[in-house]
């Protein structure tokens, strides 16, 4: 906490635009916040004239019009307006709604919440500036400015006259034992030692001169001098502290440096100055490791790209012309350009294969390991690595719109939305710091107005000084939340917010629904009956000729399955496609059909008693044809066809007017993962797994039996509307299971539900946890959920739940020892039993190492392959 970090009694305000509150007031419950700059808005008479016209507006909850900065804050709900409607509001009343900039600092030396708020204080004094938004966990701040009223420098010295360096351009950050403040450190603490070599082991110690009356020795000069040394940083921060009006950690230990040089405690002074430096050097240390996973994110994307450029002379060839190839800032792509990928380097664009083929690895985007082979017209995410052969790839996205520039956006993020967890904390720090401050200022003023020993008291106070900064419990949480969202985005798992990540690990009920889901989506062969002395073969080879031409999906899966069999194709005259029932066609100059069974009924066979000779082998299982008196029959009817059905299988017959040569099986094939990942959500603790599907109940509960969900919970024959109302039967036996719960065994309960995120919108939104399926390069599906899997792996699921559980587990463990560490030392202090020493230790620097370290343990947490 590098600078001006500590206790800022406006630590953990929310200056979001368009998120969930405005620490100045303008905000609705579980709203939206508007924030702009109305430059012409400058008297009160304005801004009353701005404050009725947005007031009128439906769904504004507050209004909060500020002539004297030329800004504008309404608090509104974001399902009854919009920022649109607002800005039209505003335009309404004849006044101009600036266009502003946004840009983001690095400034890795705001490491906390109440640095974060100490930063906030300082630029809501800039004028023009329109919003903030501190990101302590990222050492990041995001500000919204209006370039006519503020400038970019502006910002920069607003942020560092709050005490903060923000890091310019490709600088490294992680050089802390090397900085300026680590040399000087060094230096105070060699002076400390020897001020102690010099009072305690004999060493001469001379009487250098006297000022005031006061006898300055060898000893008390090495003392004040390594005070002055090494807690430079921290007067200087303190100042800015004071000048901003934030009670922070740097005030408070500036007050404790020097109090205790004017009351003639010098080693106390010096040992206060080392040791509050060096657990500051700790802390950036440790915050610049917890933050690498989020770096390392942004390292995924190359930073050039070579394009082919169009056509250039080629010399010596009668003006023929021939592409080049030119290396650009990844930035420059415009989207159609062609861009050359060879195998080991990364792909920088997000785009579509127009030439070569290649494996290729896009676990940096869906977290899965296994290479993905593509070719021609298919579709690659900037950050993937093409392990083998050349790639063209034309651009679909600029840079910073690409799948992995969203990830890496949102990550960055995430830490806006707080959990409540967080939320409390930053409450409580409001009303922690000052009562310890105050609780310290008796103990060192009190009992010597009684008599007591100055030099005791004072020195007990002092020590609760440093007890009052919460710092470790204060970055418990962010650092635990961006750890383990970072963990989660490198495994191809997108979570919104800390928020979702709590809610994720509380869920006790999961919703899943089937196609897309449980199953791929995508139609399969699963079974080949041959009749009638035809092979499986034979029946595939006229069933591939006659639905090569239609569009059908079922015709698609049959075709693609005979190619994968290599089975090889007939020659097709007077195609025609039956509607509603199947396709026709002759075959060699015989006429076939394919279809549904109505279609061979139509044609007039007896499918309820259909004589076939077959090949001998078992027809669908353990089904086999049945005889009678004329020879082997099958029911189809009554028998194959329910079985199919049953099983969640479509039945296409084929043959030609005179004989049934065959049945195929189509059903939408269950993905490989899915009831391994179902049983594993089951031991991560969720209690009920439940299918929600459209389809009819007896395919939905074939499918529910293969991947071991409980027939009681398959929702079949659903509208959108129906899913919505079983998720919301779902959360509502979670909180009736919440409120039977005894007080010490309870959580917070709720529901999940996964979905492909486009179809299954509502659902998702009405779930505690909406989480998309597949949602690699689909915007929507990004922009929407709050829990986002990027490839389609099941598997992420029960990791995610996982995930989610172990960070509340770790997030109680840092928030409850740091609160219970203090709790301690505050007790101890005015007793005498705990020192400076002791609170800088074991209260700043240990806790504080403490709870990062647990939080980067989260990083540890990986998928089940």
């Amino acid at each position: 906490m590098n600078g001006g970090n500590g206790c800022d009694e406006d630590a953990g305000h929310d200056h979001d635009h368009e998120s969930s509150g405005d620490a100045d007031g303008a905000t609705a419950p579980d709203g939206a916040s508007f924030r702009a700059s109305v430059p012409s808005m400058d008297c009160a008479s304005c801004a009353s004239k701005v404050e009725r016209s947005v007031d009128s507006l439906p769904g504004v909850t507050a209004v909060d019009p500020r002539p004297a900065t030329g800004t504008l804050v309404v608090g509104y709900d974001p399902d009854a307006t919009s920022d649109a409607a607002i800005r039209e509001r505003v335009e309404a009343a004849g006044y101009d709604v600036a266009e502003a900039e946004t840009e983001t600092f690095a400034v890795p030396s705001m490491d906390c919440s109440s640095c974060a708020g100490t930063v906030e204080s300082a630029l809501s004094r800039i004028e023009g500036v329109v919003d903030y938004d501190a990101r302590p966990a990222s050492g990041r701040v995001a500000v919204t400015y209006d370039p006519a009223r503020a400038t970019r420098g502006d910002v920069v010295a607003g942020i560092e006259n709050a005490g903060y360096e923000v890091i310019e351009g490709d600088r490294e950050t992680d050089s802390i034992w090397r900085s300026r403040r680590a040399v000087k450190t060094g230096a105070g603490a060699a002076l400390l030692l020897a001020g102690i070599v010099v009072e305690y082991l004999g060493v001469p110690n001379p009487t250098l001169t006297s000022v005031l009356g006061r006898t300055i020795t060898l000893d008390w000069a090495l003392y004040v001098l390594a005070a002055a040394v090494a807690g430079q940083a921290i007067l200087r921060n303190g100042w800015y502290s004071a000048r901003n009006r934030s009670l922070d950690i740097d005030f408070l230990m500036s007050a404790g440096v020097l109090g205790a040089v004017a009351v003639d405690l010098p080693f106390e002074a010096a040992t206060l100055a080392v040791l509050f430096s060096i657990s500051e050097l700790l802390e950036r240390y440790s915050m610049d490791r917890a933050r690498t996973s989020m770096s390392e994110l942004m390292d995924l994307s190359p930073d050039t790209a070579t394009v082919v450029r169009g056509a250039s002379e080629t010399p010596g060839d009668g003006g023929a012309t021939a592409d080049t190839e030119e290396t650009v800032a990844v930035e420059d792509v415009a989207v159609g350009d062609v861009v050359v990928v060879r195998p080991g380097e990364r792909i920088p664009v997000d785009g579509v294969v127009r030439e070569g083929t290649s494996a290729v690895d896009e676990s940096p985007i869906t977290g899965e390991s296994v290479p993905v082979d593509v070719t021609e017209g298919d579709e690659v995410y900037a950050g993937s690595i093409v392990e083998e052969g050349y790639l063209e790839v034309e651009t679909t996205a600029p840079a910073g719109e690409s799948t992995l520039s969203k990830v890496i956006d949102l990550v960055e993020e995430a830490e806006r939305d707080k959990s409540e967890r967080e939320r409390f904390i930053d409450r409580f720090a409001d009303y922690y710091t000052p009562a310890v401050v105050a609780l310290a200022v008796v103990t060192a003023v009190g009992p010597p107005l009684f008599g007591a020993p100055l030099e005791t008291w004072f020195t007990r106070g002092l020590t609760l000084l440093v007890i009052a900064c919460p710092c470790a419990f204060v970055i418990s949480t962010p650092v635990s939340v961006v750890s383990g969202i970072t963990s989660a985005a490198r495994n191809g798992v997108l979570i919104k917010g800390g928020d979702r990540l709590e809610a994720m690990g509380e869920v006790d009920a999961v919703a899943l629904d089937k196609t897309g889901t449980i199953t791929t989506g995508e139609l399969g062969v699963t079974d080949v009956v041959a009749l009638n002395g035809t092979s499986e073969d034979d029946v595939l080879r006229c069933a591939a000729a006659l639905e090569r031409r239609s569009e059908h999906p079922i015709a698609g899966a049959i075709v693609e399955y005979a190619s994968d069999r290599g089975v090889g194709g007939r020659d097709v005259t007077d195609f025609q496609s039956i509607t509603g029932e199947g396709v026709r066609a002759d075959l060699d100059g015989v006429t076939h059909y394919a279809g549904k069974p109505g279609l061979f009924a139509d044609l007039g066979f007896d499918l309820e008693h259909t004589h076939v000779e077959t090949d001998g082998g078992a027809a669908v299982g353990d089904l086999a044809p049945a005889t009678c008196d004329h020879g082997t029959y099958l029911d189809l009817v009554n028998d194959v066809l329910p079985r199919l059905q049953a099983a969640g299988k479509t039945a296409v017959l084929v043959g030609t007017e005179d004989e049934l040569e065959g049945v195929i099986a189509v059903a939408d094939t269950v993905r490989p993962e899915a009831e391994r990942s179902i049983a594993h959500l089951r031991e991560a603790g969720i209690d009920r797994v439940v299918m929600l599907t459209g389809d009819n109940e007896r395919t939905a509960r074939a499918i529910a039996a293969q991947v071991g969900i409980d027939e009681a919970d398959v929702y079949a024959d659903l509208l959108p509307a129906e899913k919505v109302d079983v998720v919301r039967e779902l959360a509502a036996d979670s909180a009736a299971k919440e409120d039977a719960r005894l007080p010490w065994n309870r959580t917070a309960g709720g529901v999940a539900m996964v979905g492909d995120g486009v179809n299954d919108a509502p659902a998702l939104a009405a779930a505690t946890v909406g989480v998309a399926m597949g949602a690699a390069g689909t915007d929507t599906a990004i922009e929407t959920a709050d829990v986002a899997l990027m490839g389609d792996d099941l598997t992420r699921l029960p990791y995610l739940v996982t995930l989610a559980r172990r960070a509340n587990r770790v997030i109680e463990t840092n928030v409850w020892s740091s609160l219970g560490v203090k709790a301690v030392l505050a007790a101890g202090a005015p007793l005498g039993l705990v020192s400076v020493v002791h609170a800088v230790v074991i209260g700043d620097m240990g806790m504080s190492l403490a709870v990062t370290g647990n939080a980067m343990r989260l990083a540890n947490v990986e998928p089940e392959e």
